[in-house]
C-alpha cells in the first residue's frame, strides 16, 4: 500500500492531515485533527485496513490479530534447536553457554530495535529486501534476501532432522526418511489451510511451548536446591566440576554459531507485517516483548542448563544419532527416567510449531524476492486463501535436506547447518542495522522531522552502529576454531556464504544494471502504512 501525507501547518494549533491512498479500493477519510491528537491520526489509518483486505503487492490476505503476532514473536519460532541442539552449546561450558548466549541477546536487540522502526514504517513482509532495494541497491536487496531464505532452508532442514529423531525414539523400526516423508506431506498440507488457521495453530502452541519452558525453570530450581528425594542441594556445583569452560575461546566462538541460530526467528515480526491486521499497532507491541524474549527465554535456558547438566555428560556427546535434549538428561539425572518420553513429546510439540513457522517465514520471504524481481515470477502466486502456494511447495522442498543424515548421522548433518545458517544470520542482522541508518539518513536529507517517525528505535544511532560492528566481527570469527587443527569441510561452511554475497551480488548488479541509491531522491512515502 502506497500512502502519500501533505501537512500544512496553520496560525491555530491544528493541522490539516490529508491521507490520499492509491492502489486501494477504498479512499481513505481526510480529516482535520488537533496537533496533539496523534492517537485519532493512528486510529484514521489503522481503522481503514479491514482485518481479511489482501495486500496489493503480494496479495497475501491481512488476517493476522495482534494476539497472533504478539504470541508469535514471544514465543512462535522456539523450536528443537534451543532444546535439542543446545546439548552441543552446553559441551563447551556454561560460561561459554552464557556468553554466546548474551552477547548474541545484545544484537538480536539492537537489531529488532532497527528493525522495528523500519517494519513499523513500511510493512512490507519483505523488510530484508524490499528496504535494502530503496535505502541502499536493489542487488544488495536481493541478495540479503536470499541470505535470509537461507537462514531457514538450514532451520528447516534441521527441525525435519530433529523430528524424526525424536519418532525414532518411539517407533525405531521405521526409517529416518519415512518420518522426514509423513511429515513433509502433512506440512505442506496445513500450510494450504491460510495465514489465519497458521496464526491460530501458533498462539496455542506458544502458549505451550511458554508453560513447558516454565515448567523447567521450577523443576531446575527445586531439583538444584535439594527439593527432589535422594538428591543434596548442589547449586552451581558444575560450574566448579567439571568448570565453567571447555576449550577456552574455541568453546565461546563455537557457542556464538549455535546461539546465532537459536535466535534466528526474533524478526518473525516483520515477515508478518504483510498479512497483519493492524501492523502499526501489533508490531511495535512485539518488537517491545524482545527484551523479555532475550531474558525469559534465552538467558533463562542457558542459566538452567549449565546449573543441571554438567558439559561432560557422556549424552551430551555428538557422536550419537539421535541428539539428546539437556531437558531431557538433567530429568534423568534426578532420578526420573520415564521423565525421557515427557520432555520428548514437548520436544515434538515445539518441532511442529518450529517447522510450521520455517516454512512461513521462506515462503513470505521468497514471494518478496519474485515480488521484486530477485527470484522466478511465478513463485509470486497465490491462491484463493492467499496463500503462495508455489513458494510453500519450493521451500518445503528444502526441507528434504534433511534427508543427508541417512548417510552423514544426525549429529554431523546439524553441525553443518548450523554453520551456514549462523554466519547467513550474521550478515543479514547487520544489514538491518545498516538499512536503518541509511533510512534515518534520507529522512534527515528530505527535510523530515523525526518526531514523524511512528516507532523510533533505541538510542540511535549507537545501537545501529554497535549491530553492524558486532554482527560483522562475529560472521568473521564465528569459523576460528576450524584454523587449528584445520578443518577443510567445516571451514568451507562456515564461510561459503561471504564469497556468496559477493558473487551474487554482482550477478543482481549485472542482471538490473542497478546503481547505488541517492538518498535525497528516495521516495519516503511509497510503501508507508502511517
Amino acid at each position: 500500500m502506497w500512502l502519500k501525507q501533505c501537512r500544512s501547518r496553520e496560525d491555530t494549533s491544528t493541522f490539516t492531515n490529508v491521507v490520499i491512498a492509491s492502489q486501494l479500493s477504498t479512499t481513505l477519510p481526510i480529516a482535520t485533527i488537533k496537533m496533539n491528537d496523534k492517537q485519532e491520526v493512528l486510529s484514521i489509518l489503522t481503522n481503514s485496513i479491514e482485518e481479511g483486505s489482501v495486500d496489493n503487492v503480494t496479495h497475501l490476505q491481512r488476517k493476522l490479530k495482534d494476539r497472533h503476532i504478539s504470541l508469535i514473536a514471544l514465543a512462535g519460532i522456539i523450536g528443537p534447536g534451543i532444546l535439542v541442539g543446545a546439548s552441543l552449546a552446553l559441551s563447551n561450558g556454561p560460561a561459554s553457554l552464557i556468553i554466546g548466549f548474551g552477547i548474541i541477546g545484545i544484537i538480536a536487540f539492537t537489531m529488532m530495535q532497527s528493525l522495528g522502526e523500519l517494519a513499523t514504517m513500511y510493512p512490507t513482509g519483505g523488510t530484508f529486501l524490499t528496504i535494502g532495494n530503496r535505502f541502499v541497491d536493489r542487488a544488495w536487496g536481493g541478495v540479503v534476501g536470499w541470505n535470509y531464505v537461507i537462514i531457514w532452508v538450514a532451520v528447516l532442514a534441521n527441525e525435519y532432522n530433529t523430528v524424526a529423531a525424536i519418532m525414532q525414539f518411539w517407533g525405531p523400526q521405521v526409517p529416518l526418511y519415512g518420518y522426514v516423508l509423513m511429515f513433509w506431506v502433512v506440512f505442506l498440507a496445513f500450510q494450504f489451510l491460510g495465514v489465519e488457521a497458521f496464526g491460530e495453530a501458533e498462539f496455542w502452541l506458544a502458549l505451550t511451548k511458554i508453560v513447558g519452558i516454565v515448567g523447567f525453570y521450577i523443576f531446575s530450581i527445586v531439583y538444584v536446591s535439594g527439593g527432589i528425594s535422594g538428591t543434596p542441594a548442589f547449586g552451581f556445583r558444575y560450574w566448579n566440576d567439571p568448570g565453567a569452560f571447555n576449550g577456552g575461546f574455541r568453546g565461546v566462538a563455537l557457542t556464538f554459531v549455535f546461539a546465532s541460530t537459536f535466535y534466528s526467528g526474533t524478526e518473525i515480526v516483520a515477515v508478518s507485517a504483510a498479512e497483519a491486521a493492524n501492523p502499526a499497532r501489533a508490531i511495535p507491541r512485539a518488537i517491545r516483548q524482545t527484551i523479555w524474549r532475550i531474558l525469559v527465554i534465552y538467558m533463562g535456558i542457558a542459566i538452567t542448563y549449565g546449573m543441571t547438566v554438567p558439559y561432560n555428560d557422556e549424552s551430551l556427546s555428538a557422536g550419537t544419532k539421535v541428539l539428546k535434549s539437556p531437558m531431557t538428561i538433567a530429568i534423568a539425572r534426578a532420578g526420573w527416567e520415564g521423565g525421557a518420553n515427557l520432555i520428548n513429546a514437548f520436544i515434538l510439540v515445539t518441532c511442529i510449531s518450529a517447522i510450521n513457522s520455517s516454512i512461513y517465514i521462506g515462503s513470505r520471504t521468497i514471494v518478496n524476492l519474485a515480488v521484486e524481481g530477485a527470484a522466478p515470477k511465478i513463485l509470486r502466486r497465490v491462491n484463493k486463501k492467499g496463500v503462495p502456494y508455489c513458494a510453500v511447495i519450493l521451500m518445503n522442498l528444502f526441507g528434504l535436506l534433511s534427508l543427508m543424515n541417512i548417510s552423514t548421522g544426525a549429529a554431523k548433518a546439524y553441525n553443518y547447518i548450523v554453520n551456514i545458517s549462523g554466519v547467513a544470520v550474521f550478515i543479514v542482522w547487520g544489514n538491518v542495522c545498516f538499512y536503518h541508518l541509511r533510512f534515518r539518513k534520507a529522512w534527515v536529507l528530505q527535510g523530515r522531522l523525526i518526531e514523524d517517525i511512528p516507532y523510533r528505535g533505541l538510542w540511535f544511532p549507537y545501537l545501529p552502529w554497535l549491530g553492524i560492528f558486532l554482527n560483522t566481527f562475529l560472521a568473521l570469527i564465528q569459523g576460528w576454531s576450524f584454523f587449528k587443527p584445520f578443518d577443510a569441510p567445516n571451514f568451507v561452511v562456515a564461510y561459503i556464504l561471504l564469497p556468496f554475497f559477493i558473487v551474487l551480488f554482482i550477478f543482481f548488479k549485472l542482471l538490473h544494471k542497478t546503481k547505488w541509491v541517492k538518498l535525497e531522491e528516495v521516495d519516503l512515502d511509497e510503501g508507508r502504512r502511517l
